[in-house]
């Protein structure tokens, strides 16, 4: 990398991870980068930095894609309805019905829509 600071933002790669990083700024001797999708900046040398290759970037964009899909709860476990709130009372009646009548699609269905009503409605 070239003794002038990137512009924010500007994707590159750090051949001492492996990893693709958006550039945030300087801190002391370091480059600042953060993971592509958001996480824990780290330091890197500025002097072994180069732009993202097309490649790199998309895989660092799946990479992402995919830890957000990870984080994004056990689905292993069906969701519980929380007290109180007419919706998920709702969704939690049409899986009950579903399940009483051994209907495994209208039950998962009810179980999307109520983790999607979660995630709209009951996450800070």
């Amino acid at each position: 990398m070239n003794t002038e600071s990137p512009e924010r933002g500007a994707l590159l790669y750090d051949p001492a991870t492996g990893k693709v990083g958006a550039y945030q700024d300087r801190s002391g001797p370091y480059a600042m980068l953060r993971p592509v999708g958001g996480g824990r900046e780290w330091q890197a040398d500025p002097a072994t930095l180069r732009p993202a290759t097309a490649r790199e970037r998309l895989s660092a964009g799946v990479t992402a894609a995919n830890e957000r899909t990870r984080s994004a709860g056990d689905t292993s476990r069906p969701p519980l309805p929380v007290r109180g709130c007419a919706m998920c009372t709702e969704l939690d009646g049409l899986r009950e019905a579903a399940r009483a009548e051994c209907d495994g699609s209208a039950e998962t269905d009810a179980n999307v829509l109520l983790r999607r009503h979660h995630s709209r409605e009951h996450r800070p």
